[in-house]
């Protein structure tokens, strides 16, 4: 259990995925104009990577890597599928994203318009991807720890992208330079709230 907080944990505020790895930033930058498309996407992320990493999880471990199919039998033993892992992992990405495309179009019309393209861009959103080979390279142990690490994630994305959001709300109504409204506020905050997260790579955990 232990292992498990320490997984979840890690994964919000050591390697976010924005702050420590820049992953999902066309999104990051694009949504966060308002608090309520940012909850709506942030939700949306952390529920299509609490789904993926795990089922990518399972297919790592009984399909896809170096005799991972010898519970068909021991003619597979040598069978090694590794190579169709970026496929694999696509494919479920995109899967999940329509599901959550259709739901999001059945329950809140509003949000789906307000999020507009940037909805069904989640299946090549970088940080979704991004979570699936994390979990590749890191090799954990159970699909426990796999899931806890999709929410996890998940969840220190749509950290990431409501904390932006507010922040820009709140500066729409300060002095900000003509060359640096927009875009250009927007990196530099980024940039102070990278160096604000880098505060908790001296947990120990």
């Amino acid at each position: 259990m232990e292992n498990l907080v320490n997984i979840f944990v890690k994964s919000i505020f050591i390697d976010n995925m924005i702050f420590a790895y820049f992953l999902g930033m066309c999104s990051y930058l694009a949504v966060s104009k308002t608090v309520k498309t940012s909850l709506g996407l942030g939700v949306a992320v952390i529920f299509v990577l609490g789904m993926t990493v795990p089922i990518d999880y399972l297919l790592e471990k009984y399909i896809l890597k170096a005799g991972a199919l010898s519970w068909l039998g021991p003619s597979f033993a040598d069978v090694d599928l590794s190579f169709l892992s970026f496929i694999m992992f696509i494919a479920v990405i995109a899967s999940m994203v329509q599901l959550v495309e259709m739901v999001i179009e059945k329950f809140s019309p509003a949000l789906y318009n307000s999020l507009g393209i940037f909805l069904p861009l989640i299946a090549v959103n970088c940080a979704i991807l991004g979570g699936s080979l994390f979990m590749q390279e890191r090799e954990y142990a159970s699909l426990a720890e796999a899931t806890v690490f999709g929410l996890g994630s998940g969840v220190g994305w749509l950290l990431a992208i409501v904390g932006i959001a507010a922040i820009r709300e709140k500066i729409r109504y300060s002095n900000i330079p003509a060359p640096l409204r927009g875009l250009g506020i927007t990196f530099i905050i980024t940039g102070l709230m990278g160096i604000a997260f880098m505060s908790f790579m001296g947990i120990k955990l």
